[in-house]
């Protein structure tokens, strides 16, 4: 039985997030939010956008975050359009939040600890451009905050390898299809989830223990 388990997971795992699905590609776009007053936007892109919206979202102060795509050419693309890698967009996250909890400084931790940032359009099994490591900033106070936040784990060694992130302007974000929208809740059972998903999750968990919501610093 473990041996059958381990190939099913296995089998997973190398077919990676864009075959782990389980609705076809027909679903209707999800909607962004209206920004609330006092309300602040980051985006960011690292790999696949299940474990990256979940972890994201456990984070004290951040209100909502929408699964999309980012940081390439075409308008409105689908989920199968970004897979073939021509759109150039990244499986991206944007997170509303509030800055009055949460600063954007402690998100950009977060996210460099969400997945790993030093593998070159590659997260895990999942490999292509749209799973590369990409920060956007909208200011040049964030931008000067991502660098920063780069030079910092890069000097304590967290990873053996140094990080390879995209630091980019942000122009626009195209939400994902209305089933990936807090995918990882809804299909904890699915091998992909399971094998790949959730010990992400899990590690960012111990990682960020002391920024969660209470029903996740556990």
């Amino acid at each position: 039985m473990n041996k059958l388990f381990l190939y099913i997971a296995g089998v997973f795992l190398f077919v990676g997030c864009a075959n782990g699905q389980t609705s076809s590609g027909g679903d209707a776009m999800a909607s962004l939010p209206k920004v609330k007053t006092g309300e602040a936007v980051a985006t960011f892109g690292g790999g696949c956008f299940w474990s990256m919206s979940e972890a994201m979202s456990e984070l004290k102060g951040v209100n909502k975050v929408v699964s999309g795509y980012a940081g390439g050419t075409t308008k409105n693309p689908t989920y199968e359009e970004v897979g073939t890698r021509t759109t150039n967009h990244a499986e991206t996250v944007q997170i509303y939040y509030d800055p009055k909890v949460i600063s954007y400084a402690t998100i950009a931790d977060a996210f460099f600890f969400a997945h790993d940032p030093t593998t070159l359009n590659r997260q895990g099994p999942d490999e292509g451009t749209d799973y590369r490591s990409i920060a956007f900033y909208r200011t040049p106070e964030e931008k000067n905050i991502l660098l920063a936040t780069i030079k910092k784990v890069n000097e304590s060694k967290h990873y053996n390898n140094p990080i390879v992130t995209q630091v980019v302007p942000f122009n626009v974000f195209y939400p994902a299809e209305q089933y990936h929208q807090g995918y990882y809740k809804t299909h904890l059972d699915q091998p992909y989830i399971e094998s790949v998903s959730t010990p992400k999750v899990m590690k960012f968990r111990k990682t960020m223990a002391a920024n969660l919501k209470p029903e996740f610093a556990k």
